[in-house]
C-alpha cells in the first residue's frame, strides 16, 4: 500500500501564469508529504505504506503542424512543437524555474492556441530531491534505519533520468508521449544536487552567462572584480556570490535572511563557482573546472539543466604555429576533438560549428579591451581550429602521431577542455565560444617553465578576463531571444528552451 498525499485533479488552462500555479501546488504538495514523512521516519515512527509522492507534469496536444504564433516569435529556434500529437515533461523546483516555464508555457499557448494540461505524473520524486538546502535530517539515522530507507521510499531511480532525448536517442513507445524537454525532472534535481557538490554554491545563484577556466589566476582576478563591483553602489551587479553561498551584497543593497546561511567552506570544492549577480539573473557565473576534459564534461552535463544563455571557455593554449606569440589569442572556430569523453553521446562525425552570434562578440571584446583594430587586432588574435587532447603529455608519443593529425587538420592551438565545452554546448543546445591565450610553443621549444608561466600568467590575466566578460555583457545588452541559433536544434527537436 502506498502512502500518498491528497490528490489534485488535473486541469486546464489558457493563461501560463495559472499553469506555474497549479504546478507549484502540486510540486508543493508532494514535497510537503516528503518532507514529513521523513520527520516521522527519522524520529523512528512506522509509517502507514510506502512513501510516495509525484512531480506534476505539463502536456500539450496539438493536431496539426502549423503554427499561428505572434510575428514577434517566428525568429525563435524553440517554443513550439515539431507536430502534431501529445507532448509532455515532468517540472521540479517551480521557484527556481519559474521565468523559464512562464516563458516556455507563453509560447507554446501563443505558437499553438491550446490549453495546457497540468496534472500530477506518475514519475515519483526520490526521497533525497525533497530535502531543503540545509535539510540533513538523514544524518541522524542509524546504520540499519537508513537501510531501511528503500523500502519506505522511492530513491533516485537512474533509469529515470538519462540523456537520450538531448541526445537524440529517446524513442518512445507506442501511446506514450512526445518529450517537450530535453531534461525530465527527475535528471534536473539529479544535476542541482551535482552542482551544489562540485561547486559549493547553490543552483538558485548561478547566472545564465558563463565563463569557464582552468586556472585558479582567473578565479582571484574575478573576486577581485566582483568586491569591486559590491563596492560601488552604481554598479549593475547586485550581488557576488562564493563558495559556501557566502553572499556579499552591493554596499548600500539590504543583507537579505538567506545570506546569514553562507560559510566559507574549510578546503575549496573540486570546481569552485564565483557568480557575479543581477536581478534578472543576466549575471556572469565562473567555474574553475580544474584541468582535463573529464571536468569539463561533468560540470557542463550539470550546468545544462540551467538553461543558460551561453558559455565560454577562457584558458591557456599550446600554440602550435611559428608566427604566435606568447600572450596571443586564438579564437576558436573549429574543433579537433581528441578529448574522448563525449565519443558516446556525440559521435566524432558530428561537425561542432562556430556561432555567429558568439565569434563576434569576442572578437568585439578584443578589440573594445585591447584598443586594437583591423591589421593590428589581427597581429595579436588568430581564428583557427582548436584541437583538444586527454593526454597532457601528447609531446611525448613516439612517431609524432598527434603532431602529423593536429598539421593535417590546420589547428593553431592546442588545449584540454575547448572541445568538451563546446560539444556538450552543441548537444545540450547552449551557445558557446572559446577564446584561449597562448602560454607555450612546445613544437617550437618555448616550453611552459613554472617561472616564466607565473609571470605570464599574472600579466595576461587580467586583460583576458576582462576580454571574456565583455564579451558577455555584449551578447546580454544585444538579447538573447536570436541567441539560442537553429545550428544547435535538429528538425525534430523539444518545445522548451
Amino acid at each position: 500500500m502506498s502512502y500518498l498525499p491528497d490528490f489534485i485533479a488535473p486541469a486546464r488552462f489558457s493563461d501560463p501564469a495559472a499553469v506555474l500555479a497549479k504546478a507549484r501546488e502540486i510540486y508543493d504538495g508532494s514535497l510537503a508529504h516528503l518532507r514529513s514523512a521523513m520527520r516521522r521516519f527519522v524520529a523512528g515512527e512506522t509509517l502507514p505504506g510506502h512513501v510516495r509522492a509525484c512531480y506534476p507534469f505539463v502536456r500539450v496536444q496539438t493536431d496539426t503542424v502549423s503554427r499561428t504564433g505572434l510575428l514577434k516569435n517566428a525568429g525563435l529556434s524553440y517554443g513550439f512543437v515539431a507536430g502534431p500529437g501529445r507532448f509532455e515533461t515532468t517540472l521540479t523546483r517551480p521557484d527556481l524555474y519559474a521565468d523559464y516555464y512562464l516563458e516556455q508555457f507563453t509560447l507554446l499557448i501563443q505558437n499553438h492556441r491550446v490549453e495546457l494540461e497540468v496534472g500530477t505524473s506518475s514519475q515519483p520524486i526520490p526521497v533525497h530531491f525533497s530535502f531543503a538546502e540545509q535539510d540533513h535530517v538523514e544524518g541522524s539515522l542509524s546504520p540499519e534505519r537508513r537501510q531501511l530507507m528503500r523500502d519506505v521510499f522511492d530513491l533516485p531511480d537512474l533509469a529515470a533520468m538519462d540523456d537520450g532525448i538531448a541526445n537524440g536517442t529517446y524513442a518512445p513507445r507506442p501511446g506514450e508521449p512526445q518529450p517537450l524537454a530535453l531534461f525530465t525532472a527527475p535528471r534536473v534535481d539529479y544535476s542541482l544536487q551535482r552542482l551544489r557538490h562540485y561547486t559549493g554554491t547553490a543552483a538558485q545563484y548561478f547566472q545564465n552567462f558563463l565563463l569557464f577556466t582552468n586556472y585558479q589566476f582567473y578565479i582571484d582576478e574575478f573576486v577581485r572584480l566582483g568586491h569591486e563591483a559590491m563596492a560601488d553602489p552604481g554598479s549593475e551587479y547586485i550581488a557576488f556570490v562564493e563558495p559556501g553561498n557566502v553572499v556579499t551584497r552591493r554596499v548600500g543593497s539590504d543583507v537579505m535572511p538567506a545570506d546569514a546561511l553562507g560559510k566559507l567552506p574549510a578546503r575549496l570544492p573540486q570546481m569552485p563557482a564565483y557568480h557575479l549577480m543581477r536581478a534578472d539573473r543576466s549575471g556572469i557565473t565562473m567555474v574553475n573546472i580544474g584541468v582535463g576534459p573529464a571536468n569539463a564534461k561533468t560540470i557542463t552535463d550539470h550546468i545544462a539543466v540551467l538553461r543558460p544563455h551561453a558559455w565560454i571557455m577562457l584558458g591557456h593554449c599550446a600554440g602550435l604555429r611559428n608566427s604566435q606569440q606568447l600572450g596571443d589569442y586564438v579564437l576558436a572556430h573549429g574543433y579537433v576533438r581528441e578529448d574522448h569523453v563525449l565519443d558516446e553521446e556525440l559521435p566524432l562525425w558530428v561537425p561542432i560549428p562556430a556561432l555567429a552570434e558568439i565569434q563576434v562578440a569576442l572578437e568585439a571584446a578584443v578589440s573594445q579591451v585591447t584598443q586594437l583594430q583591423g591589421a593590428e587586432l589581427k597581429r595579436v588574435m588568430r581564428t583557427g581550429t582548436v584541437a583538444s587532447t586527454d593526454n597532457r603529455n601528447w609531446e611525448l608519443l613516439p612517431d609524432n602521431g598527434p603532431q602529423r593529425r593536429f598539421s593535417q587538420s590546420r589547428a593553431v592551438a592546442l588545449d584540454m577542455e575547448s572541445a568538451t565545452i563546446a560539444a556538450n554546448g552543441f548537444r545540450f543546445r547552449v551557445p558557446y565560444g572559446t577564446l584561449l591565450c597562448v602560454s607555450d610553443k612546445p613544437l617550437h621549444g618555448e616550453i611552459k617553465l613554472p617561472g616564466m608561466a607565473d609571470h605570464f600568467y599574472r600579466e595576461r590575466v587580467d586583460q583576458h578576463l576582462r576580454v571574456g566578460i565583455r564579451a558577455l555583457e555584449l551578447l546580454r545588452n544585444q538579447g538573447v531571444d536570436q541567441l539560442h541559433s537553429r545550428k544547435l536544434r535538429s528538425f525534430a527537436e523539444v518545445a522548451f528552451q
